[in-house]
């Protein structure tokens, strides 16, 4: 067998300790996988005293994380995470080197990942991210390499554990969001500080990944359209199914003549629909191809396991010398798309409104709609909330998303609204 390909591994939080303990007991299986043994010569992280459940005191500790570059490693992982800062500086400094890299870092990919693969490829080594979208799951290399020989219609999903996790509970149980989120920071689902996930921001830097690959186009991260969870109501996904569909938070991407579309949005998923049954922390991405059909690639979002599991799995394939342009194609082939007009796009959507229960709202609404051009399907009114509001929820027939943006933009400043509409997409 050759001599081990050496691994130097910025950061040892949960993903950065699991990667350690699955070379500790899948070793000698791997070995045989790569054509030779990958090892860890050289660790970095910010506290050295801290217990991580793992011996790291046979490997060479560095202190300075920026410098894992010049060790004698051949290969940088960085889980340290983050889109500037050192994880960035590492990503240059190691390819710089020549030496390849792989990461589990979607924020610095989306800001920087055109940057970074003209680096690598510069350099003839390789550049790797398969932990960075859907944790576990081996989407990055089923759009790279099992799909390449398709053309990608459109590649969309449940991206974000988080989000999931929170409305599933929801709709199992009838809580709403502000319950749950609670549950899930205290079980360690969510953080201190949320707005990262339930705003859409970490699907979003997946989004723009996925598209990328998908459609052999620049990260365009600036361009992904994303609002998150925060106002559905549990009344929305009780009224959901009730309608025969379920909530989920969903990031869509698609690019053809009129421009590259990218968006991350709650949407109701019709339950005859794989991502209907897509339940916790869960991730799912669906990619069609004009060949192959719908693909579904689904699994654990996140954890050290997962997690470890794909970054071992970009590790073997550089042991084995699989490099490869690390979005699909060379990064001078991949094209800059304007973003689509929105507007344009057509489908059925479930607009709500909370309002205050007098004569005349509904005719409100409804005349704010029929202005716009809207053709409404079907229109609900519940009971009053504890402070005396009523919920009303409008389906649309299909129609120009342009139409329901003015018709929302008409009831602005209205007497008859307490708080914002809430307008989510149905997945057609």
């Amino acid at each position: 067998m050759t001599e081990p390909l050496r691994i130097a591994l910025a950061g040892l939080g949960t993903v950065g300790a699991g990667v350690i303990r699955l070379l500790d007991a899948n070793g000698a299986l791997i070995a045989r996988r790569a054509g030779r043994p990958i090892e860890i010569v050289a660790v970095s992280a910010r506290d050295r005293s801290k217990d991580r459940g793992v011996d790291i005191e046979r490997f060479q500790w560095v202190d300075d994380t920026t410098s894992l570059a010049q060790s004698g490693a051949d290969v940088v992982v960085e889980l340290v995470g983050g889109s500037d800062g050192p994880a960035l500086t590492l990503a240059r400094a190691t390819l710089g080197a020549g030496k390849s890299f792989v990461t589990a870092n979607k924020a610095m990919l989306a800001h920087h990942g055109l940057e970074l693969a003209r680096l690598a490829e510069g350099a003839q080594v390789a550049l790797k991210f398969e932990a960075a979208v859907a944790g576990g799951v081996p989407v990055i290399k089923g759009l790279r390499e099992g799909a390449a020989a398709n053309v990608i219609e459109r590649v969309y999903g449940v991206l974000n554990g988080t989000c999931n996790f929170i409305l599933s509970k929801m709709e199992a149980e009838g809580r709403d969001f502000a319950e749950v989120l609670a549950e899930a920071q205290a079980l360690g689902f969510a953080e201190a500080d949320p707005s990262f996930d339930i705003d859409g921001v970490d699907a979003a830097h997946k989004l723009s990944l996925l598209a990328s690959l998908a459609f052999g186009t620049q990260p365009a991260f600036a361009d992904v359209a994303a609002s998150g969870i925060r106002h559905v109501l549990a009344a929305d996904i009780a009224e959901a199914a009730a309608l025969g569909y379920r909530v989920r938070l969903l990031g869509v991407a698609e690019a053809d003549e009129a421009g590259l579309f990218q968006r991350v949005h709650p949407h109701l998923v019709p339950v005859s629909h794989p991502l209907a049954h897509v339940t916790g922390a869960t991730n799912a991405v669906v990619a069609e191809g004009n060949f192959v059909g719908r693909l579904l690639f689904q699994g654990a979002g996140a954890g050290d396991g997962p997690t470890a599991s794909a970054v071992v799995a970009d590790l073997i394939d550089i042991a084995r010398g699989e490099f490869g342009p690390a979005f699909a194609m060379p990064a001078d082939a991949l094209t800059q798309q304007t973003a689509a007009d929105t507007g344009d796009r057509r489908g059925r959507a479930y607009v709500r409104f909370t309002v205050a229960d007098r004569v005349g709202v509904l005719a409100e609404i409804a005349a704010a709609m029929r202005d716009a051009g809207v053709s409404i399907e079907s229109l609900m009114q519940r009971g009053a909330m504890a402070d005396g509001s009523v919920l009303v929820a409008i389906v649309t027939h299909e129609g120009p998303e342009r139409a329901v943006a003015q018709a929302l933009e008409r009831l602005r400043g209205s007497q008859s609204l307490v708080g914002q509409p809430l307008w989510m997409h149905i997945l057609g």
